[in-house]
C-alpha cells in the first residue's frame, strides 16, 4: 500500500515513543487496533512531501491504512500518474484536491464538493463530473510543501480539480493551525471526498472516529511524549 515501510522499533515496548510498525507513530498515539478496512471503489492516492515531519499528528499513513485501494507515495515529483500507479491510467478520470484560492462557498455555495476548471469556476453538470471520477489525489504536507508538489508535477494539470466546502472547521482545532478556514487534515478530506463520491456516509464516520481517537490520545500523552524526546 505504501512506498515506505519500517520494521519494529528497537525501543522498549514501555517507551511511549516506541514506533508502531504500521502507522509509524509513537505507540502511545497508535490507533491501528480500531481501524476497519474499507473496500473503496474510488481509489485513493496520497502524495506526501518528503519533508513533512509531523510524525505525531500527521494523518497520511493513518488514512491509507483505512482503505483497500489506497497508495501513499513519498517524494517530490513523478513523470506521470501511470508511473505512480504502475498501470495505464487516464488522469482526466482522476481528481486532485485543488490548492488554489477558489473556495467552494463562493463558486457553488450549495455544494460540499465542487469540480472547478483551470480558471476556478464551477464546471457545468457537477453531478456527472463527480460520477466520472475513478480516483482521488491528496497532497500531504504543509501548505507550502503541497504547493511545491503541485508545481513540480505538470501531469496534475490533466486531472480534474475539486475543492471542498466543509460545514465545520478541521478537528485539529488549536493543535495544528490550518492556513484557511476551509482547510482539512488529510484524513478528514479523504473521508469527506470518498463518502460523498461513493454515497457511503459510514466512510467519513470511520475516518473521523480514528482521527478523534488520535487527537484524544495526543492531548492525553503530549507531556509524556515531550519528556521522552528530551531524554
Amino acid at each position: 500500500m505504501t512506498e515506505q515501510s519500517a520494521g519494529p522499533s528497537q525501543a522498549s515496548p514501555a517507551d511511549p515513543n516506541a514506533e508502531c510498525p504500521r502507522c509509524l507513530k509513537p505507540q502511545a498515539l497508535c490507533v491501528c487496533e480500531g481501524i476497519a478496512r474499507i473496500d473503496n471503489k474510488v481509489a485513493l492516492l496520497i502524495l506526501q512531501h518528503p519533508q513533512e515531519q509531523d510524525r505525531e499528528l500527521g494523518t497520511a499513513r493513518l488514512t491509507a491504512l483505512h482503505f483497500k485501494d489506497a497508495l501513499l507515495k513519498i517524494g517530490l515529483s513523478w513523470p506521470s500518474l501511470t508511473k505512480i500507479l504502475g498501470r495505464q491510467t487516464d488522469p482526466q478520470r482522476w481528481a486532485i484536491l485543488y490548492l488554489g484560492s477558489v473556495k467552494a462557498k463562493t463558486v457553488a455555495p450549495d455544494r460540499e464538493i465542487v469540480v472547478v476548471n483551470k480558471n476556478g469556476n464551477a464546471v457545468d453538470h457537477q453531478d456527472s463530473a463527480l460520477r466520472e471520477i475513478e480516483g482521488i489525489i491528496l497532497l500531504d504536507g504543509t501548505w507550502s510543501q503541497a504547493k511545491a508538489l503541485w508545481w513540480r508535477n505538470g501531469w496534475m494539470l490533466k486531472c480534474k480539480r475539486v475543492v471542498l466546502g466543509p460545514k465545520r472547521p478541521s478537528r485539529y482545532g488549536k493543535l495544528r493551525r490550518e492556513p484557511r478556514s476551509d482547510g482539512l487534515s488529510t484524513i478528514e478530506a479523504a473521508g469527506m471526498l470518498l463518502a460523498r463520491l461513493e454515497r457511503k456516509p459510514e466512510i467519513e464516520t470511520a475516518l473521523q472516529a480514528s482521527f478523534e481517537r488520535l487527537l484524544a490520545r495526543y492531548r492525553e500523552v503530549r507531556p509524556v511524549l515531550g519528556a521522552g524526546r528530551q531524554r
